[in-house]
C-alpha cells in the first residue's frame, strides 16, 4: 500500500500512519508506504502539524522521510492512493499501462457520502483545524479499507 501526495509531508505521511494504525489493530501484514509527486522536501520528516495532530491521536511518524515515488513502485505496491485528483492524474501520467489498474483516489474507501469530498485537501497552508481535517477523512476512508482487507 503506496500513499501518495504532492510533497510528502502533510497527507501522504498522515494517510500512511492512520493506515499502519489500522493494519496494526486488524494484526494486518502489509507493506506500507507513502511518497510525492514532487521531490520539495526529499528526506525531510513529515510537517511538524501532521505529526502534532496525528500524534494526539496515538500515531507513530518515527522513521518517515519524505521521498518522491520511483518507477519501481508501480511495480512493488499493489495498491497506490493519491491524495487528490491532481496527484491521480501524476501517476496515470508516469505509471506503465499494465500498472495503472493499481491507482486510486484515497477517499474512494469511504464507507458513505463525505459531504461531497472527494479528494484529501491539503492543510499545508492552511491553520491547524485542516490537519485535524485530514486524519478525519483518512480514518473514514482507510478505516473502511482495512475492514476490507481483512474481510478478503
Amino acid at each position: 500500500m503506496l500513499f501518495v501526495c504532492l510533497g510528502n509531508i502533510c497527507r501522504s505521511p498522515s494517510a500512511e500512519a492512520v493506515f499502519k494504525d489500522k493494519a496494526h489493530e486488524l494484526q494486518l501484514e502489509l507493506q506500507i508506504d507513502s511518497a510525492g509527486t514532487a521531490a520539495y522536501h526529499q528526506g525531510n520528516p513529515p510537517d511538524p502539524r501532521s505529526i502534532k495532530a496525528g500524534e494526539a491521536r496515538g500515531l507513530d511518524f518515527s522513521g518517515m522521510q519524505a521521498r518522491k515515488i520511483t518507477d519501481d513502485d508501480f511495480n512493488q505496491f499493489d495498491l497506490i492512493l493519491a491524495a487528490d485528483n491532481s496527484n491521480f492524474e501524476d501517476l496515470i501520467s508516469r505509471s506503465p499501462v499494465e500498472y495503472q489498474h493499481k491507482i486510486r483516489l484515497i477517499l474512494s474507501f469511504a464507507d458513505y457520502e463525505l459531504n461531497g469530498v472527494e479528494e484529501v485537501p491539503d492543510p499545508y497552508y492552511g491553520g491547524e483545524n485542516g490537519f485535524e481535517i485530514v486524519l478525519d477523512l483518512l480514518d473514514s476512508s482507510l478505516g473502511r479499507l482495512a475492514q476490507k482487507i481483512n474481510n478478503e
